[in-house]
C-alpha cells in the first residue's frame, strides 16, 4: 500500500478562493444558492451553447407553430420567478422525443416531441417545467457544480501526480455527471410547471397526462446517441399523481370560470409536421449510406453503429477499436479543405497523393498522431486515412482512425467505404419523403380501431399511432373528432 503525504497546491487554495463568495439568492425559493455565475454569464453561457445545439440538431422550419410557442413561451416568462429574463424558443430538427433548456433562457423543443402533443395545454406544460428549470437555475447550478468539479479535479491532479494519468477520463466523467437534473430539481420543475400554465390558463391535468404517455412509451435512454426526455428527465416518481394533485391545487385558488386545452387548433398547426427520421437528410438501407439532398451514397461496413447528425455522421464497430468520420469541409478547394483537415487534428502526414474517386477530385492521406504517456514514457500513436473529395461545389471529408496496432486491420474497411463514395442516380432513393403526421376527421362514430381502419391505416401501424393519439384502440370516437395518422 502506498502512503501518500497531504498537501495543497497553491492553484487548489486559489480556485477554493475563488469559491467563497458564490453564494446567489434563488428566485424561486428566495434561499441562498451554490453559484459561479452572475445572470450576465448565465446568459452569455447560452450564447454560446445555442450555435452547438443547432449544429448538433439543425432547426426544423415551421413558422406557426414558432410563432405560438414563442408567443406562450414569451407570456409565461412574463409571470415566472425570472420576468426579466428573455426567453428564447427553438424548434429542433430532431425526431427524439425531448425537450431541453440550458441556461440563460434557452428553451429547445424536438419536432418529435412536438408530433406526441395532442393539444396546447400538454405542450404549455412541458414549456412550463422547462421554464421552471431555468426559473430555478438548475441548469446552471448544474454548470457551477461542474465548474468546482473541475476546479477541485484540476487542483489534485497538480497535488497529486499518481492521479494526473486518470484526469482526462474524470474530466469526462464530471461532465457527464451533471447531464441530469436531481430528481429534487424535477419535481420542483414540474410544480412550476403547473404553476406558470395554470396562471395563463392552461390545463395543467394533461401535462400529468403527457408524462403518463411518455412512461407507457418507455422510451429508451437514446436514440442514436442522442438523449431522450426520459433520460434527460428521470421520473422523480408518482409524477402523474404529483402534478394532478399540484394542478388542482393551483386552479382552486385561481378560480378561473374555465381552463384552456385547445385539442382541435393544435392538431391543426402540426398537421404535416415531419414524422420520425427525415430521410432527406440521409439515410441507410441494406448497408448503404443515401443523402437525396446532396446526391451522393457510400457503403457503410455490415454491423458497424452510424449515427448521422447535421454536423457529421459517425460509424463505429462493435469493438469500438477504430472510427470514421464524414462531414462536409468549410473550405473553397480541395488543397485548403485538405490542409485544414489533417492540420486541424495536429496530425503529421506520412503520405499523400492527388486521386480520382468515382470521376471526382480527391486527396488520399495517411497520417499519425503521436503522444507521449507522461508516467511510462512510452510513445502511443493512432493512424489516419483521410479522403477529401471534391463533388460539384462541395468538398466532403472521410476520417478513419484506429491505433497503430490496429490500423491495418481497418485500413481495407475504411478504403472500402470511402473509395465507393459515389453519385446518387437511383430515383426511387433520390424522390424519397419523409413520413409526416397527417390531421384527419373521423367520418363514422365507432371505436379508434374503426377509424384507423377507415383510413387504411396499416394493422402493423396501429398500436403506435393509438399511442401518438393518447387512447386505446377501444376507446370510442365521434364522428367529426381530429385524429392523427402518418401518411407521405
Amino acid at each position: 500500500m502506498k502512503i501518500f503525504k497531504s498537501r495543497i497546491h497553491p492553484v487548489l487554495i486559489f480556485a477554493l478562493l475563488f469559491l467563497i463568495p458564490s453564494c446567489a439568492i434563488n428566485p424561486v425559493t428566495g434561499k441562498k444558492q451554490f453559484m459561479l455565475m452572475s445572470e450576465a454569464q448565465e446568459v452569455a453561457l447560452g450564447a454560446q451553447y445555442d450555435p452547438s445545439v443547432i449544429s448538433t440538431f439543425g432547426i426544423y422550419e415551421n413558422a406557426q407553430l414558432l410563432e405560438f410557442i414563442t408567443t406562450k413561451g414569451t407570456e409565461m416568462g412574463k409571470i415566472s420567478h425570472r420576468p426579466n429574463l428573455e426567453y428564447k424558443f427553438k424548434i429542433l430538427d430532431s425526431p427524439v422525443i425531448n425537450a431541453f433548456a440550458v441556461p440563460g433562457g434557452y428553451i429547445y423543443l424536438t419536432r418529435g416531441i412536438l408530433a406526441q402533443f395532442n393539444n396546447e395545454a400538454e405542450l404549455i406544460g412541458v414549456l412550463g417545467h422547462e421554464m421552471g428549470h431555468i426559473s430555478a437555475r438548475h441548469s446552471a447550478s448544474q454548470q457551477s457544480k461542474q465548474q468546482l468539479g473541475q476546479l477541485l479535479l484540476v487542483g489534485g491532479m497538480i497535488a497529486s501526480e499518481e492521479f494526473r494519468q486518470f484526469g482526462d477520463y474524470a474530466m469526462q466523467g464530471m461532465q457527464l455527471l451533471f447531464l441530469k437534473f436531481s430528481r429534487d430539481n424535477e419535481r420542483e420543475a414540474d410544480r412550476l410547471g403547473v404553476e406558470y400554465s395554470s396562471k395563463i390558463r392552461y390545463d395543467a391535468h394533461k401535462m400529468a397526462d403527457f408524462f403518463n404517455v411518455l412512461n407507457k412509451m418507455q422510451l429508451a435512454s437514446s436514440h442514436a446517441g442522442v438523449p431522450t426526455f426520459m433520460s434527460t428527465h428521470p421520473d422523480p416518481g408518482d409524477r402523474f399523481n404529483a402534478v394532478n394533485s399540484k394542478t388542482k391545487e393551483w386552479q382552486d385558488s385561481l378560480s378561473y370560470t374555465n381552463w384552456t386545452v385547445n385539442q382541435d387548433n393544435y392538431l391543426k398547426m402540426i398537421d404535416g409536421i415531419v414524422y420520425g427520421e427525415d430521410p432527406r437528410q440521409g439515410f441507410v438501407e441494406g448497408n448503404m449510406f443515401y443523402h437525396p439532398e446532396l446526391k451522393f451514397k457510400y457503403p457503410i461496413p455490415p454491423s458497424w453503429q452510424l449515427i448521422n447528425s447535421p454536423m457529421q455522421v459517425q460509424m463505429v464497430p462493435a469493438d469500438e477499436k477504430a472510427m470514421m468520420v464524414f462531414f462536409m469541409a468549410q473550405q473553397n478547394t480541395l488543397e485548403e479543405a485538405g490542409q485544414e483537415a489533417l492540420n486541424s487534428l495536429k496530425l503529421d502526414v506520412l503520405d499523400s497523393k492527388r486521386v480520382t474517386i468515382n470521376g471526382s477530385p480527391a486527396i488520399i492521406a495517411i497520417s499519425q498522431q503521436i503522444t507521449q504517456d507522461e508516467q511510462t514514457g512510452q510513445q502511443q500513436a493512432i493512424k489516419v486515412l483521410s479522403y477529401i473529395i471534391q463533388k460539384n461545389q462541395n468538398i466532403y471529408v472521410f476520417h478513419g482512425v484506429a491505433a497503430d496496432a490496429d490500423f491495418n486491420s481497418y485500413f481495407r474497411i475504411f478504403e472500402s467505404t470511402m473509395s465507393n463514395f459515389t453519385n446518387l442516380t437511383e430515383p426511387s432513393k433520390l424522390n424519397v419523403r419523409p413520413q409526416r403526421i397527417k390531421i384527419k376527421s373521423v367520418q363514422r362514430s365507432g371505436s379508434l380501431a374503426d377509424a384507423f381502419n377507415s383510413f387504411r391505416v396499416p394493422q402493423s401501424k396501429v398500436n403506435e399511432l393509438a399511442l401518438l393519439n393518447n387512447m386505446e384502440l377501444s376507446d370510442r370516437v365521434q364522428k367529426g373528432k381530429l385524429i392523427k395518422i402518418i401518411g407521405d
